[in-house]
């Protein structure tokens, strides 16, 4: 296991992510590295981890419907009907909460109008990054998979997508420093907590939804345009 990537580990079974993000492992944008080499960045001890997953894999039955499984085109549509849906739904909703949590609090906690600072342009990245998706690089991925030329310059494509992957995730490591892990103190008012709930589950979503592009999509892609 330990010569096997990250991602591969997470796309044979997504509920192992828990796991690597229990240690603070990445397994969306460093989806590469084998389980050793991320392991020995964290300075964590591989022993313990593998213990982890092997235990994940005993008590835990096998998800029935796993996306990583998806034919492209299938995967795209989750894609988009799953993970794109979830970010327009919730950036909006996250945004309002920041800007009235650091309006109120970020005078006496300075950290939340960071948070804020952080948030906003990643929330505008991510609207054209999913636009960039849905109007190029989705439509070229199904004509391949229909037997088709992708009509645009792919690896470019794709390298463009994995830079902005590596920004929204740097952005979420930010502000999950800023927030010590989304940790809302004790006396926090509902919004402050709503938000810092809202956070964690943007990351865990958008970790999925990375995973799922740069482990599984877009090598798919590459190989059929090498077909």
């Amino acid at each position: 296991m330990l010569e096997r990537t990250v991602g591969e580990i997470v796309a044979e079974r997504p509920s192992q992510s828990r796991v690597f993000q229990s240690f603070g492992i990445d397994f969306c944008c460093q989806g590469g590295r084998t389980l050793r080499a991320a392991c020995e960045k964290k300075g964590i001890d591989p022993a313990a981890v593998v213990d982890q997953l092997e235990a994940e894999l005993r008590d835990k039955p096998a998800p029935e419907v796993n996306p990583a499984d998806f034919p492209p085109v299938e995967l795209v549509d989750h894609i988009v009907e799953t993970h794109h849906r979830f970010l327009r739904d919730e950036l909006p909703r996250i945004h309002a909460m920041a800007q009235r949590v650091a309006q109120v609090h970020g005078p006496h906690t300075p950290s939340l109008v960071t948070v804020l600072e952080v948030f906003e342009p990643m929330m505008i990245e991510l609207a054209h990054h999913m636009m960039k998706e849905e109007d190029v690089l989705f439509p070229a991925i199904k004509t391949m998979a229909s037997g088709g030329s992708a009509g645009i310059p792919l690896d470019g494509a794709i390298a463009t997508m994995l830079e902005e992957h590596d920004e929204a995730g740097a952005a979420l490591a930010k502000m999950r420093e800023l927030t010590n892990g989304f940790t809302p103190p004790a006396k926090a008012c509902n919004t402050y907590r709503a938000l810092f709930a809202g956070l964690a589950e943007l990351e865990e979503d958008l970790h999925r939804h990375i995973h799922l592009e740069n482990s599984v999509l877009f090598p798919a892609a590459r190989q059929m345009a090498e077909a």
